[in-house]
């Protein structure tokens, strides 16, 4: 199959430019900045509304006004970084905001519990009653608290779901279908915040700063999960045109729709895609492009690992797309070096496909797969090092005698310039830990490493 021709980068009507490289360094830094300082705010606030704090039941009532508030804030950050707004999703990059996401929800939820714990207790040895009936006033007696008892439920259902040992048993749809208990549970938390909280009774200016802390990821959410996607759908009309198989278990997708150069989808990003047909149309999953994006035509190339991949190998003509997108920062804004090393392992090599034709300078690619008939899209990697003069290395398990080590000493002997290179990642999570090892041992500077999830 012949190569996609190079993608067209002319300024057109719609077409939004990339972050340029120092946006894409400093943004990670602006946003933490931000991040500590609405912590810090949040603080503040405690502070200023705390005269004195007298005996056990005191400092037990005020760690746990500390630990409410800052869950709260928390709870507000997380669902800010999963808006997908575009802007953070190109500069910072998916699979950041996706960690910042994981930790930020684990510390939350730490410190709702803590939170529950010690009011609980400040509030028993304050008012010479038992934990146990403390705990019935408070959920019984103060306002909103039985909603945010709920929302105290959901919060735990969300952490046993994240855990895992419980993520490994569930498919990725049923998880993140259930992980979206957590905006059910940050709605009913709300109330009781407000209505008990001592630094938010009375207090106006507090009160509008945090429906603003809470209306402002809302508002995100809204319009880049739901209403951009809806509006997207009806200007670009994406039909599948075909489905076509590349190995085994292993297919691309072809999309047709209209002004798809609108979308200004990058080589090396990738999509949400929900298929509007029985068993598919309910979730939206990741699939990244894997040949630049032309102004009537996007393909992904997909392999079997779950339900819904499986099932795009039936999909017919015809079937109506809903693309949410594109997302991640593995593109070429990355370059500095004017040459690179793309390393791929299995499926993984999809993103890299796309860069492998688009990337300028001097490429080499590494790809590693299990057989020979796993090297998914070889007749294009094929033809696109012939096009541009590019090396590309294949490695395989069987048959014996043809693996090449994923080791400092086999890289840097692959590519003697490797530590002046730019190097794009993706594949499995052993292949990528093994590889970023080896990075470091042959002396690649982290800031020229650039990767991308597969289990994103």
């Amino acid at each position: 199959m012949a190569a996609y021709p190079a993608t067209d980068t002319t300024r057109r009507p719609g077409h939004r430019p990339p972050a340029g490289p120092l946006a894409f360094h400093i943004a990670p830094t602006a946003v933490q900045v931000l991040g500590w300082a609405g912590a810090a705010g949040v603080l503040a606030l405690w502070w200023a509304d705390t005269t004195s704090v007298v005996g056990p039941g005191g400092w037990l009532t005020g760690a746990g006004r500390v630990t409410g508030l800052l869950a709260g804030y928390a709870c507000a950050v997380v669902v800010a970084l999963m808006a997908r707004v575009p802007w953070l999703d190109h500069t910072v990059g998916s699979d950041r905001l996706a960690r910042w996401h994981a930790a930020g929800g684990r510390y939350a939820i730490s410190l709702i519990l803590v939170h529950a714990l010690l009011i609980t207790w400040g509030y028993s040895l304050t008012g010479h009653t038992g934990v146990l009936n403390q705990t019935t006033t408070l959920v019984l007696r103060y306002p909103e608290m039985l909603k945010a008892t709920a929302a105290f439920a959901l919060f735990l259902l969300t952490a046993a779901v994240s855990a895992r040992a419980a993520r490994r048993r569930l498919s990725y749809e049923t998880w993140q279908l259930l992980h979206c208990a957590t905006y059910a549970a940050i709605f009913l938390g709300f109330g009781h915040q407000l209505a008990n909280g001592a630094d938010f009774v009375g207090n106006r200016s507090a009160r509008f700063l945090w429906y603003a802390t809470y209306l402002t990821p809302a508002a995100l959410v809204l319009w880049f999960r739901f209403l951009a996607p809806l509006r997207s759908a009806r200007r670009h009309r994406l039909r599948v045109a075909e489905v076509r198989e590349e190995g085994p278990g292993v297919v691309s997708v072809y999309v047709t729709g209209r002004r798809l150069d609108e979308l200004a989808a990058q080589p090396g990003q990738f999509l949400r895609w929900r298929f509007l047909t029985r068993g598919l149309w309910w979730t939206a999953s990741p699939y990244s492009l894997s040949a630049p994006a032309g102004p009537r035509c996007l393909r992904i190339t997909v392999k079997a690992l779950g339900a819904h991949s499986a099932a795009l190998a039936r999909l017919t003509p015809g079937t109506r797309v809903w693309a949410e997108g594109p997302y991640g920062a593995l593109t070429a804004r990355n370059t500095r070096a004017g040459r690179a090393l793309l390393l791929a392992g299995g499926i993984g090599i999809t993103p890299l496909r796309a860069l492998f034709e688009s990337l300028p300078g001097d490429l080499v690619l590494v790809y590693w797969a299990r057989t020979p008939a796993d090297l998914v899209l070889r007749g294009e990697l094929d033809a696109i090092a012939a096009a541009r003069g590019a090396r590309v290395y294949y490695s395989v398990d069987e048959p014996a005698g043809h693996e090449l080590a994923l080791t400092a000493p086999c890289l840097t002997a692959l590519v003697p310039d490797l530590g002046h290179r730019d190097v794009y990642l993706c594949g499995p999570p052993g292949m990528t830990a093994a590889a970023g090892t080896a990075l470091r041992g042959a002396g690649v500077a982290p800031h020229r490493v650039h990767q991308e999830s597969f289990a994103l």
